[in-house]
């Protein structure tokens, strides 16, 4: 999936500037895509020059011009191919878990408060999806079929974020129940293995 894709997807049928389009980024998509505002906005132009957008500008008063970007016949054709094709899962890559299986090497005390920081992020971003879910659709039943879209993406993410909640936690009561005081020596000769 590129970048290209999230984008088109996100405007749909609605309009946004640059920056709101990266706040749509930053507040509803980022448990399953992450961009920069500079990503966004690079992404945008390739967009434009492909006839994928199209841009609208908004004179504004005391302010630079406001750009408003939607999605043309194009960019639904790019984005309606992409869809039909098959997806794959994606590799994992995440340090904590990388951490966590190096943790033998130090105290637990150690990894356990960063599995606490961990939990409490995942738990504000927990929170923030669920607060959402109840501002946006309270009523699943009543919503359009676009809604729907939207909210199952929101729902994976609830799911996503308890579930690091509930692995944070089950890996804090595991290794506060260790008794180890020293951290596991490593052999400095790798031959004597």
């Amino acid at each position: 999936m590129a970048l290209a894709h999230t984008i088109l997807a996100t405007l749909g049928n609605k309009a946004y500037s640059g920056y709101d389009l990266w706040k749509q980024f930053t507040e509803c998509t980022n448990h399953y895509w992450q961009a920069s505002q500079q990503q966004v906005y690079r992404e945008l132009t390739k967009l434009e020059n492909q006839g994928a957008i199209a841009c609208e500008i908004i004179p504004q008063e005391g302010r630079p011009d406001k750009k408003l970007y939607r999605v043309t016949d194009r960019g639904k054709e790019i984005l309606t191919a992409w869809i039909e094709e098959p997806s794959e899962p994606r590799a994992i890559r995440e340090e904590l878990l990388v951490k966590v299986l190096a943790a033998s090497l130090i105290r637990p005390e150690v990894i356990i408060k960063e599995l606490e920081r961990r939990r409490q992020m995942h738990w504000e971003k927990l929170s923030a999806c669920k607060e959402k879910e109840r501002e946006s659709f309270s009523e699943p039943s009543a919503l359009s079929l676009e809604d729907r879209c939207v909210y199952l993406t929101l729902r994976r993410g609830i799911r996503y974020e308890t579930e690091w909640v509930a692995w944070c936690e089950e890996a804090i009561a595991m290794l506060s129940n260790m008794s180890l005081e020293k951290p596991l020596v490593v052999a400095e000769d790798a031959n004597e293995f």
